[in-house]
């Protein structure tokens, strides 16, 4: 069945008639939730399950943010609270504990996400945050560090397949120097090439077989200097493709993020024309989101390969089952945090 490159979302905790025809009209790839999306474990299954069979197939990715910390869609009183990355790197503990750990509290989130039929989680967040940069990273990062970084969210990435559900590395090629939230303004790093490849770029070479990253709103001068990372065929290309090595299925970070200008369709055609194989539109408001559908090529070609060999990896969940007083060691482990 022909589907098309994107991966939209919906306004309420189910779709409404509009909604629905334009899910079987426009037939995208993939479904993002958000908290507006989300009451009960009951609720978000039959939502789910509906897109999978508006859309008609049984595969059909539905993915969501659930990071732990600030960035946790799935929230009380239906799901536990999870720690934020940073936390485990301030854990009196070996660097294996916390690689341990880090593994296990993904684990869990994986299994909450694949019991309502959630199977993508986008995370890990891979960024290395650095001085001067935005607080919409903060904590959401691993560790300054860019070996621990990859050390934590290969972890991550681990703990989510083991549950069943795919990862999603971000923001490639990194947005911990950006002194700006992409959500709302264009942000530009200015550091060298040498700089990139010496911290930005690490973690992200470490795990470019994982089989699914989001792109970076951020312009790099040493880079390229005219666009940000999404919609640069030169970053896309020499960069997250060629130095980075990354060759798994590459989305776009959200279009209706205000870093990007242009319409919904000159936003479009600008991260297809570099590379990338799926557009994100997260807001659910069909005006922007038929725009964004029109201007989505049906998904062939590597695009289609890539996106194929991505849920290949969506597997049942491991028969290494999660011992009953897993999330009781976790949540003491990171109480002594603070």
């Amino acid at each position: 069945m022909n589907m098309r490159a994107f991966i939209c979302g919906c306004t309420g905790l189910e779709f409404s008639d509009d909604e629905r025809r334009f899910l079987a009209e426009s037939r995208p790839w993939g479904l993002i939730l958000f908290k507006r999306n989300i009451d009960h474990p009951a609720q978000v299954a039959a939502l789910t399950g509906d897109f999978r069979e508006i859309v008609g197939r049984a595969n059909a990715p539905v993915l969501v943010d659930q990071e732990g910390g600030r960035v946790q869609r799935l929230a009380a009183p239906h799901w536990p609270a999870y720690a934020a990355a940073a936390r485990f790197e301030r854990m009196n503990a070996s660097p294996e504990r916390k690689t341990e750990l880090v593994r296990l509290s993904a684990q869990l989130m994986g299994q909450d996400l694949r019991a309502c039929g959630i199977d993508v989680d986008c995370l890990p967040v891979l960024d290395v945050p650095a001085p001067g940069g935005h607080s919409v990273i903060g904590d959401r990062a691993y560790a300054a560090d860019p070996e621990m970084v990859a050390r934590l969210g290969g972890a991550a990435a681990e703990g989510l397949m083991l549950a069943g559900v795919l990862p999603v590395m971000k923001h490639v090629p990194g947005h911990g120097r950006a002194g700006a939230d992409s959500h709302h303004e264009l942000p530009r790093v200015e550091a060298s090439l040498a700089e990139l490849e010496r911290a930005d770029f690490v973690p992200f070479r470490a795990l470019a077989h994982l089989p699914m990253a989001m792109t970076a709103h951020v312009v790099y001068a040493a880079l390229d200097p005219d666009r940000p990372a999404t919609t640069s065929r030169k970053v896309v290309q020499e960069i997250i493709r060629g130095a980075i090595g990354f060759d798994g299925l590459l989305m776009s970070d959200d279009l209706s993020m205000k870093a990007l200008s242009g319409s919904f369709t000159e936003r479009c055609d600008a991260l297809f024309s570099a590379g990338v194989d799926m557009a994100l539109h997260c807001n659910g408001t069909l005006s922007e989101a038929r725009q964004v559908a029109a201007a989505a090529p049906v998904l062939a070609g590597k695009a289609r390969d890539r996106a194929e060999a991505a849920l290949a990896r969506i597997a049942a969940p491991s028969g290494l089952t999660v011992p009953v007083d897993a999330r009781a060691e976790l949540e003491s482990a990171l109480a002594m945090t603070g």
